[in-house]
Formats: C-alpha cells, structure tokens, sequence
C-alpha cells in the first residue's frame, strides 16, 4: 500500500498576498498525516483559528510528491 504523507504548517507571512514567512523560527509545525483528509482537517481547524489574523497562512505539504520510489535518485539525492 503507497503511504501518501502530508505535513500541515503555517505562520505569519510578511504581505498576505505572498507567501513568504516574517519570521521563518516562528513557523508553526501543526504535524504529519498519512492522507490527505486528515491533513485537510488540521489544516482547516488552524485557519479557522487564525482567521482573525490576515497575516496567518497555514499550508499542507504533499511530501509523498518530494520522493518518487520508481525513479532512481530523487532531486535531493543528487545534492550529495
């Protein structure tokens, strides 16, 4: 069975029309989620409880798209 991993984080941005962070030290991990709904759900639960703050983003990370198992060396493997 593929495990599909999403990693759900925010923090305040510096224009809330883009999307880098004012403080990147200050960036709220929320967690890891094996599937999409989940994540979804942490995600929506963290926006709706910033939601007064328009500098607030939260973002889910697709990192089962950071690693392709088929391919023979992943973009960060061949850093080294």
């Amino acid at each position: 069975m593929t495990q599909r991993l999403h990693l759900v984080f925010g923090g305040e941005l510096v224009d809330p029309s883009k999307t880098v962070f004012k403080n990147v030290d200050d960036i709220h991990i929320v967690g890891m989620f094996p599937d999409y709904a989940s994540a979804y759900d942490a995600w929506k639960n963290e926006a709706q409880r910033t939601v007064d703050n328009a500098h607030m983003r939260y973002f889910i990370a697709h990192l089962h798209r950071l690693h392709d198992e088929e391919s023979a060396a992943s973009p960060t493997e061949k850093l080294d």
